[in-house]
């Protein structure tokens, strides 16, 4: 019928499509690791469901997020890359404090990539100026709301001023636990793995690589007191993980969108929340799904 689309979701019956008359574009695009179908929904069709207790069993405890769009956010509307930046660091208080009302008690963000730095001078020193400036204006609120703040990366190769910032704001923020709040600063995954092989081998001079395992390697990766995520969202309409948390992300289930990041709202948190808990998390064993045969007796 003219003026009409589909959409077709792997959940429902085999070739099902089921029409709608909303003519929005769609916003999302879900991503199934296993197999790589594809489910593209429209974004009116998801209801918030959260704070309520009775869905706290399918509420990730940690959520990772690529936030990617801002330079495309500022091209489209004729702005300046610096303006979407801007916007896209003021995104990051909304999220976090989404993340905490909705009880996730661990949030972790990509701010910067160590192949960032081949990005333009004036904008790496834009990003440089933002991060200097959300240490210093947004640890107050952070600290008062229960937020505790984590560095990961290799923050050293930032300047003196940007390194006490991060030194000083975790501290501040240590002993909060309404939620912790990790930035990934000058991180790479493949680097995260790298240094945590020299970190061992540093700790274990007399043994043979041969011999280490998952388990002994882990407790030197960036972010081994932590859980592993257990949802990465990524915004901007880009399908990859652009090298972060490769080891840790082994079994996350992965979410992409086609909003930029200063679109994203607490709206779109729940879109994404309520996909992840439609998951069937196996991991690597057997379906945690009921069966459409169990209680049935057996021929």
């Amino acid at each position: 019928m003219a003026g009409r689309r589909s959409w077709h979701c792997p959940s429902g019956a085999a070739g099902e499509k089921t029409p709608l008359s909303d003519p929005k574009p769609l916003k999302s695009r879900h991503f199934r690791a296993e197999s790589g179908r594809v489910c593209r929904l429209p974004a009116h069709r998801f209801t918030p469901i959260f704070v309520s207790t009775a869905h706290r069993s399918a509420l990730p405890q940690h959520i990772a997020i690529i936030m990617d769009g801002n330079r495309r956010w500022a091209s489209a509307r004729g702005l300046p890359k610096a303006a979407g930046h801007t916007v896209g660091a003021r995104k990051v208080r909304a999220v976090v404090q989404a993340c905490a009302e909705r009880g996730v008690r661990n949030l972790t963000l990509f701010a910067f990539s160590t192949e960032n730095w081949r990005r333009p001078m004036e904008e790496v020193g834009t990003l440089m100026g933002l991060l200097k400036l959300y240490l210093q204006k947004e640890i107050g609120d952070l600290r008062a709301q229960g937020v505790r703040l984590r560095v990961i990366g290799d923050t050293s190769k930032f300047d003196s001023r940007v390194q006490a910032l991060i030194k000083d704001a975790q501290e501040l923020t240590a002993h909060n636990s309404t939620i912790t709040l990790t930035l990934a600063l000058n991180y790479g995954g493949r680097w995260d793995i790298l240094q945590a092989f020299k970190a061992w081998q540093h700790a274990n001079p007399q043994v043979h690589a041969d011999a280490i395992t998952d388990a002994a390697l882990a407790p030197y990766l960036q972010m081994a007191d932590a859980p592993e995520p257990d949802l990465m969202i990524r915004t901007g309409g880009e399908s990859r993980m652009s090298n972060f948390l490769l080891w840790q992300m082994a079994y996350t289930e992965l979410y992409f969108t086609d909003l930029l990041w200063p679109e994203f709202t607490p709206e779109a948190l729940d879109q994404a929340i309520v996909w992840f808990g439609q998951r069937d998390r196996r991991f690597g064993g057997e379906s945690t799904l009921a069966s459409p045969l169990d209680g049935q007796a057996s021929a």
